[in-house]
């Protein structure tokens, strides 16, 4: 039986780039495409996929979060991070949330073929590329660690950055969120006494560097 793949990455040309080269493979078929976190969160719900292949900024919820929420109801399915990032921190908070593999978009398709194998088996796939990255992380102590948005908020307050950071207003936000525009404005007064950040700009700055969103959303 072919392994089920889902895609979830905010540009179209890497989906359908993935997509083709999937297809290809005998044991493997895409069965469906996010384009944002909280549509691939829904798309497993209703597709029952093997894997999903997810990237980590993607608008109105990022690839951790939406990793999370996939691992935590359906935890069956294997999650892997496909990301730009390899920073200590990205490949850090996405097997905190439950990913089985790291790789980068630098890699070659035949390496992604592999890692999709290698987690339908059982197992945990490194990319060579990252895998300095992932040992320090061992090594060094908890209380040595950076932080991070992932480690400064509550999954609340990080969708309420994201959306800011996106452009959406506070009844936007709201709707968005199934919150009242009162609580809105909790939430972000406490991000920005948190982070120390009370300029919207610089908001949205720490939100890209932080992998909450990307430059183009």
């Amino acid at each position: 039986m072919a392994i089920k793949v889902l895609l979830a990455d905010d540009h179209a040309i890497v989906r359908q780039g993935l997509s083709s080269s999937i297809q290809q493979e005998e044991d493997m078929k895409v069965v469906g495409q996010a384009k944002d976190g909280l549509t691939a969160v829904q798309l497993v719900g209703e597709l029952s996929p093997d894997v999903v292949v997810m990237d980590i900024s993607m608008p109105d919820i990022n690839g951790v979060d939406a990793t999370r929420e996939i691992v935590r109801d359906y935890p069956k399915v294997k999650v892997i991070a496909l990301s730009m990032h390899s920073e200590k921190k990205f490949v850090r908070e996405m097997f905190r949330a439950g990913a089985c593999a790291y790789l980068l978009k630098a890699c070659e398709f035949d390496e992604l073929a592999e890692a999709i194998r290698t987690v339908m088996s059982g197992k945990t796939y490194i990319s060579p590329k990252i895998a300095d990255v992932v040992v320090e992380g061992y090594v060094r102590g908890p209380g040595e660690e950076e932080s991070s948005v992932f480690s400064s908020l509550t999954t609340r307050e990080r969708e309420v950055l994201q959306l800011m950071a996106e452009g959406k207003t506070t009844k936007q936000i709201g709707l968005k969120l199934y919150i009242s525009p009162k609580t809105v404005e909790a939430h972000r007064l406490r991000v920005m006494e948190k982070l120390d950040i009370y300029n919207v700009a610089q908001l949205t700055k720490y939100a890209i560097q932080e992998g909450l969103t990307s430059v183009e959303t």
